[in-house]
């Protein structure tokens, strides 16, 4: 079979969305403290191996349309294990599309237990979450299971339209997010230290970039005709400018400044909210989606110090709640001649019960399920990092390097010798050195030391 036109497309598409999980890194690297900028990093670096590797084995198998499913959950993690049985020319093409959208899904929960989190039990967690949530989310949605035209809820209610994620990405992800900030608990000092702002901000703004670059992979990749196509890549484009002016009016109102991290902050709300309805709402829809997305999602972040949940990068106050806001609002902005009307376009209720419905469910299910993951490695192996770790910084602590030199040899500023912070005891040079510096009556001489700190 020839590569065609569509099937390049697709090919360019999953690269741009498997580019995204990197920009991620960055975005959330950025927003965190300088001494956790590496860890934040590789917990979504780490999700490509971990989520990549399963989704080969089984998580493709679990998430394709099959007879041979568990009440239309999820399918048979068998029945294609290893890939085998995949023997249309576009299959794999398709599973690796299909996989970059579980790998970023993954990596966005992170960011929700920034500066905290063990990352050998993040690791655990990773595919045993993509494969008990994130593929069941993707069948019932996209492969032909309860949410499908086929499936009981599809023939109760209406199918749920979700063209690239609303339910299986944003709303999965942030309500796992949040769930995780409950059973680890707080950051040491949350709503009271001020060194818990972002560290980079260029870097938040770069990865933002990079997201909305990939986002037209995101959004476009899966589009039919180039009708579609068009008016995906329209919306991708439109939602998020007005999501972006939209939470920098919130900020210029009740803060007086309008702020680098709440543009690209709002650009990521605009593109959550646009996700699920890009194919299914006008350009001038999208916009409106937009503003909406922009302002909910700035009111909402500052919630977790109302409720005291520390979501540390906004997990919840931008997937989550723009993720229900997108999906919800096609019950509303469904155009007819995408398919099913909405109601302000002569379509009636029904469409917005499905929708409100199906995300409601989406919430409901992923918070039982990652609870039910995330609570037992919390117990038997513990999802967060001692409190003397969490101070020094996960970087140094649990990777054994940092982000950024200050000084010589790992000193200058609150930084101390390596060896020292991670086992807690005088490596050789420091004992060589306290002892040159005792002078003849035996009393030590700070004056090197302080010359250091300086």
């Amino acid at each position: 079979m020839e590569l065609t036109a569509g099937l390049v497309w697709l090919l360019v598409a999953a690269a741009l969305v498997l580019f995204m999980t990197p920009g991620l890194a960055f975005f959330y690297g950025g927003m965190t403290r300088a001494k956790s900028a590496l860890n934040m990093m590789m917990m979504s670096f780490v999700a490509i191996g971990t989520v990549g590797i399963m989704w080969v084995l089984w998580g493709a198998s679990m998430a394709t349309a099959n007879e041979d499913n568990f009440f239309q959950i999820f399918a048979n993690p068998f029945s294609h294990f290893g890939l085998h049985g995949f023997t249309e020319p576009a299959d794999l093409l398709k599973v690796g599309y299909a996989a970059t959208f579980a790998i970023i899904t993954v990596a966005l929960i992170s960011g929700a237990v920034a500066d905290r989190a063990k990352f050998s039990a993040w690791v655990v967690f990773t595919p045993i979450w993509a494969t008990l949530v994130y593929a069941p989310m993707a069948f019932m949605v996209w492969g032909g299971g309860l949410f499908s035209a086929s499936g009981w809820f599809g023939q109760t209610f209406a199918p749920v339209i979700d063209f690239a994620g609303g339910t299986v990405v944003h709303i999965n992800a942030g309500v796992a997010g949040l769930i995780l900030v409950l059973i680890i608990g707080n950051r040491k000092g949350f709503g009271k230290d001020p060194n818990h702002r972002p560290h980079n901000i260029p870097f938040v703004m770069l990865g933002a970039a990079i997201l909305w670059f990939g986002w037209f992979g995101f959004n476009a990749g899966a589009a039919a005709t180039v009708e579609q196509a068009g008016l995906i890549w329209i919306n991708t484009l439109a939602a998020p400018a007005a999501a972006m002016l939209g939470w920098l009016a919130v900020e210029r109102f009740r803060d007086g400044h309008p702020t680098s991290l709440g543009a690209a902050s709002g650009v990521v709300a605009g593109l959550v909210a646009i996700t699920p309805a890009c194919a299914n709402v006008s350009p001038l829809g999208a916009i409106a989606l937009g503003v909406v997305a922009g302002v909910a999602s700035a009111l909402a972040v500052g919630l977790k110090f109302k409720f005291g949940y520390d979501d540390s990068l906004d997990v919840v106050g931008v997937h989550l709640v723009s993720g229900v806001v997108g999906t919800v609002a096609i019950g509303f902005l469904a155009t007819p001649t995408q398919g099913t009307a909405g109601l302000f376009y002569g379509g009636g209720t029904t469409q917005l019960v499905a929708q409100t419905l199906a995300a409601v469910c989406s919430i409901v299910f992923t918070a039982v399920m990652t609870f039910i993951i995330a609570f037992p490695i919390h117990k038997l192996m513990g999802f967060r990092v001692s409190q003397e770790q969490e101070v020094v910084g996960v970087d140094l602590s649990l990777h054994a390097e940092t982000a950024y030199e200050f000084g010589v040899g790992g000193h200058g500023g609150s930084f101390q010798p390596l060896h020292e912070l991670i086992t807690g005891k005088p490596g050789e040079d420091a004992v060589s050195a306290a002892a040159m510096d005792v002078t003849s009556n035996g009393k030590k001489n700070a004056t090197g030391k302080e010359s250091v700190g300086a």
